[in-house]
């Protein structure tokens, strides 16, 4: 592979931590996180050359989440949630608080466990991903108006479940 992968080792160990951070929260497993990850880094690789002159990165994340959407449509694997709480996140920008930085970290992974596939597909494209609307839409391969709607009511049961755990908590 002389010259083809002219500082994709680089890249690759730079972009590994958030590229699986965003598939677990697309998928909500952490196994299936690292594989996504992994085949997207590998698309990558085989296109190098052109994507190392573009935003690598994004080129990255549309991979990933392409792959997701495909996984989905192909109905071979089974979704699973839930038990992957202390590896959500992992790489998040250091807080000199510990136990702090891991709250937050569960609590992010339990208000997402509470949505549809779908809405935690759109939430974390448009606030983790920061794309907008008809980025989101045509990754998804949804209508516009469908990502607004989909958001809303994501975001109006986030809510609703952000006060229930605080009240749980504060009792």
């Amino acid at each position: 592979m002389a010259g083809g992968d002219d500082g994709f080792d680089e890249f690759a160990t730079a972009a590994w931590p958030r590229l699986r951070r965003s598939a677990y929260l697309l998928t909500g497993d952490h196994h299936l996180a690292e594989d996504l990850t992994q085949t997207a880094l590998a698309r990558t690789f085989a296109h190098w050359r052109r994507v190392r002159r573009q935003d690598a990165l994004a080129y990255s994340r549309k991979v990933l989440v392409n792959l997701n959407i495909d996984r989905l449509r192909r109905r071979r694997m089974v979704e699973v949630g839930g038990n992957a709480a202390e590896h959500a996140l992992d790489g998040m920008a250091d807080r000199s608080d510990a136990a702090q930085a891991t709250s937050d970290r569960d609590h992010v992974v339990r208000l997402l466990a509470g949505l549809t596939v779908k809405e935690r597909r759109v939430v974390v494209l448009r606030h983790y991903f920061d794309l907008s609307e008809a980025d989101v839409a045509a990754a998804l391969g949804i209508a516009p108006g469908t990502v607004k709607s989909t958001l809303a009511r994501a975001l109006a049961k986030l809510r609703v479940s952000d006060e229930s755990l605080e009240e749980a908590v504060g009792q």
